[in-house]
């Protein structure tokens, strides 16, 4: 987002037709977050077990969840926050903040968000799955519908 800065946290904004309790119980979900951002997402305790398509496994813990306004984990060594706003006309601006990513990564990352935010986009406004699920067509190996 404009501002962002190497080493700086980075930002982005996205607005969905969904009202922000509809936009939480997808992020809070474990079906939810298998439909836009990975294979699998299944909380236990606390805790997201996700498995990537790439065959990657990560736990993140969950820092902060109030219904239907936040939603934040730990991810990657950082943390990824979640705010939720209504718009006054019945969507919701969601606002990501991720803290904490190592200046060598962050390039990808800021880009990356992208490949999670336009996919929930599209599942909330849609519940379609515009992802491809091909472990041979990767974000590593360039594509973006990973």
């Amino acid at each position: 987002m404009r501002g962002d800065v190497v080493g700086g946290p980075i930002h982005w904004r996205i607005h969905l037709s969904l009202p922000p309790d509809d936009v939480f119980a997808i992020l809070d979900s474990d079906s939810g977050r298998a439909a836009f951002w990975a294979e699998s997402a299944v909380e236990i305790d606390q805790v997201i077990h996700f498995e990537f398509i790439n065959g990657m496994a990560y736990q993140s813990r969950i820092l902060d969840r109030r219904r239907p306004s936040v939603f934040a984990i730990s991810y990657f060594g950082g943390e990824v926050r979640f705010e939720l706003e209504p718009d006054g006309k019945g969507g919701t601006d969601v606002k990501l903040t991720h803290s904490g990513v190592p200046d060598d990564h962050w390039n990808e990352v800021h880009a990356g968000w992208l490949n999670v935010l336009f996919p929930l986009k599209v599942w909330a406004t849609y519940q379609i799955d515009v992802r491809n699920h091909d472990p041979e067509r990767l974000w590593d190996e360039g594509y973006v519908d990973q």
